[in-house]
């Protein structure tokens, strides 16, 4: 959780009981990002975390954390979920913003960008960088 914190450079982390909250601000544009990261979702029931976020108009969730990937060039990370061929994930940036795509066919992370209109390009994109962390049932032989 600090690595996450360290790429978004938050201005504070605080350890719960069951998850860690990290705020993101940006005076410059009065922005304030808390991110809640669950490392096992409420309830127990064995699957992978839950992201949270809150800002002064939106509330987003993000449950069945497949994994995520961080990049300090980009300054953002983005949470990552599957669920029966398609993918949702969140993106949180170093400026207290954030970006959601869900439902996402997961061929389109894998196929050629230049051939989509740019509203579907943008989440293939977004999504490609954590093309790794996903089970590939295409190899598996599932």
């Amino acid at each position: 959780m600090r690595n996450i914190a360290a790429v978004l450079r938050a201005e504070s982390v605080r350890e719960q009981d069951d998850h860690f909250t990290i705020r993101l601000c940006q005076p410059a544009e009065k922005r304030v990002l808390d991110l809640e990261l669950y490392p096992q979702a409420p309830g127990g029931d064995g699957h992978p975390g839950m992201v949270v976020v809150y800002t002064g108009n939106t509330h987003l969730q993000l449950h069945h954390v497949t994994g995520w990937v961080s990049s300090d060039e980009l300054g953002e990370v983005t949470f990552v979920g599957e669920s029966g061929g398609r993918l949702s994930g969140l993106v949180i940036e170093q400026g207290a913003a954030c970006s959601l795509y869900a439902n996402v066919d997961r061929k389109l992370i894998t196929g050629d960008f230049t051939r989509l209109g740019v509203e579907v390009m943008l989440s293939g994109v977004a999504l490609s960088l954590a093309e790794d962390l996903l089970d590939r049932p295409e190899e598996n032989g599932s």
